[in-house]
Formats: structure tokens, sequence, C-alpha cells
């Protein structure tokens, strides 16, 4: 008996009782399981009718041919909200196309820039038709490891410029930051700073850019001082508003290219008793969950990275299928998402 909380299951017949109830050898009732053809018709017979008589359970063959594929997806951390998103989008992608995802969190690099030989050893050792990387940067023997074993792969957000050829997929990072700075432009504001990300990955630099663009489409003067750079760092991005709050003459608004930083700024303006829209407007980037939570809710640029993962992983199927997209970059529209953190300044 087999017993299963305070149930009781009577478990079935084992191939040895067949056997024996057969009168044949146990290799002789496999065979007949697994439909082995070297079996003389008599002693078949005798094996079918004792599993029927006895009620064996023939379990279903494994057809390697028929198994589910299986694709890697390697994130930087499952902590975040945002890898959260991610994973969303790349499972219900893949349940769509039939395909069984392996996570994994932070493949890390050895001294030297040398690929963790454990984890792509992993890698080739279970079969994994094709990688999604939603990670800060890969070394260049990484990437030469995975196209000498011709594995394909797509960078879902890259931070840093992926080398040439390499497939990718994005968000409309310079149209956020225009969308954003247009959004305080309307209100009135003029006094807009940026508190933006580090300086020369992808989306920070393409943010600002669309700030800086805004900017001159309305004819209003950009000021080099209100361009700030923490990194992705909260307790940096309280810092950088702590010195954009001490020029002799502080901004009014301030674009910040994301939400996490955001809730560094909110901490800096509740320090010095300034409250969020009343003294200053505040914009975010990426619309995470943390953006609804804080109050007042925060005015954010939309990235759609659910999407952005789901379309990663439709492209990687056409490539584990032999064919090629036509770019290298696939870019999706952000959009605004307006809450109760702006508002136009004060007379």
């Amino acid at each position: 008996m087999v017993r299963t909380g305070s149930a009781s299951v009577a478990a079935g017949p084992t191939l040895a009782v067949v056997a024996r109830e057969a009168g044949v050898s146990v290799p002789t009732a496999s065979k007949v399981v697994n439909g082995r053809e070297d079996v003389a018709p008599e002693t078949r017979r005798r094996v079918t009718e004792a599993l029927d008589r006895l009620g064996y359970v023939r379990r279903p063959r494994f057809d390697a041919a028929k198994a589910p594929r299986l694709v890697d997806l390697v994130v930087h951390s499952l902590e975040s909200s945002g890898s959260g998103a991610v994973l969303h989008g790349v499972e219900e992608a893949a349940r769509d196309a039939g395909l069984e995802v392996v996570v994994c969190a932070a493949l890390t690099r050895k001294r030297g820039g040398r690929p963790e030989r454990g984890w792509l050893d992993k890698l080739g050792a279970r079969g994994s038709s094709g990688v999604l990387f939603n990670l800060a940067e890969l070394s260049e023997s990484q990437y030469a490891w995975l196209e000498q074993h011709r594995i394909p792969f797509v960078m879902i957000d890259p931070v840093l410029e992926p080398p040439p050829g390499a497939v990718s997929v994005g968000a409309a990072n310079w149209q956020g930051g225009v969308t954003a700075t247009e959004h305080l432009l309307a209100l009135g504001h003029e006094r807009i700073a940026v508190v933006a990300g580090h300086r020369h990955t992808l989306g920070s630099s393409a943010r600002v850019a669309g700030y800086r663009s805004a900017l001159a489409s309305a004819g209003v003067r950009h000021r080099t001082e209100y361009v700030r750079h923490a990194g992705s760092d909260e307790a940096a991005a309280r810092r950088r508003m702590r010195e954009l709050l001490d020029l002799p003459e502080p901004p009014t608004a301030v674009f910040v290219c994301s939400d996490r930083m955001a809730l560094g700024v909110y901490e800096a303006l509740a320090e010095r008793g300034l409250t969020v829209p009343d003294d200053i407007s505040v914009v975010g980037f990426d619309d995470l969950p943390e953006a609804r939570w804080v109050t007042p809710a925060l005015t954010t640029v939309r990235q759609p990275l659910s999407e952005m993962a789901a379309t990663a992983l439709r492209l990687l199927v056409r490539m584990m299928d032999g064919s090629r997209p036509e770019g290298t970059r696939t870019e999706l529209s952000t959009r605004l998402v307006e809450r109760a953190s702006t508002a136009p300044p004060r007379a």
C-alpha cells in the first residue's frame, strides 16, 4: 500500500508480478510492454492477457523526437519586478510555441573574461536549442562560445551595444525620453532636470538624448547642470537629487530614467520637506509595480517588458528553425502613463 495523506491507495502490480503470472522472464515481459517484435506470438499473448488481467498500467514511452525543445532564459537577477515581467512574457510565448524554459540567474564571469564553464557546459549538456539573455553584459569569450557551438541567442533590453550581427529586442528609449519631457513642458515647466543611469549604456543615453531633443524642439535652453547620472542605484539617485536642489536655481520638474531611481528622488525631496507634485513634478521610466505603490503614484513612461520578452522568444524560435530576422534590432513603443506626480509649476 502507498499512503498519501490520510487516504490509502493500492499500488499496481509490478512487471515482475506480471512476468510470474505469464510464466516468462521479466526481460521478456518488458519487451512486450515496450512493443518489441522479437517475442513469439504465443508468449506475447500470455503476457498481454496477464497485463490486462492484473490491471498493469503501461507508462507512456518517452519519444525524444516529440519532447519539447528547451530554451534557456538567463537573467541578471530574479529579485526585481522587471525580471518578473520578462519571465512572464517568455513563459507565455514559450507555451504558445510548445517550448520548455530553463531559467538561470546571474551568469558570472571568471578573471580574464573567460566564460563560467559550469553554466556553459550545462547549456550544452541539456541540449538547449537557444538562449535569451536579460543581462547587463556578456564577455567576448561568452559570445564566441555561443557562436562556436552554433547556439542561437537573442538579447532582451541589452545594456551595452551587442556585437555585430547579434539580435536584440528593446524599447523605444529615445522616444520615451521625448514623451516624458514633452509632458512636463506641456504643464508649463522649463526648469526640467534629468537623473539618468550610466553615461554610456544604451537605454540611458537614448533617454537623455530624447530629453535634450524635446527641450530643443520647444526652444527651452538646455542646462548642463541639470543632467545628473546615478547609474541605476536608488541611493545614488537620492544624492543626485540633493545636488539638484542645492543649485542656485533648482529645477521645478525632474525626469528620472528609471522607476527604481525615482524612489530615491522621492526620498531626497521628503528629506527637504518638499512635496510631489506641489513643489516639484517627477516622471519615471519603466512602469514597474512600484510606480503605482508610491505616494503620490508616479507618472512614468511604460516600457513593455513582457511584450519585449515575448517578441524575443518568437525571434529566437525563428532562428532555431533556420530563419534569420530581417534586422538585428527590434524596438517596441513606449507610452506615458499619467498619475499623480506631475502638475503645473507654482506661479
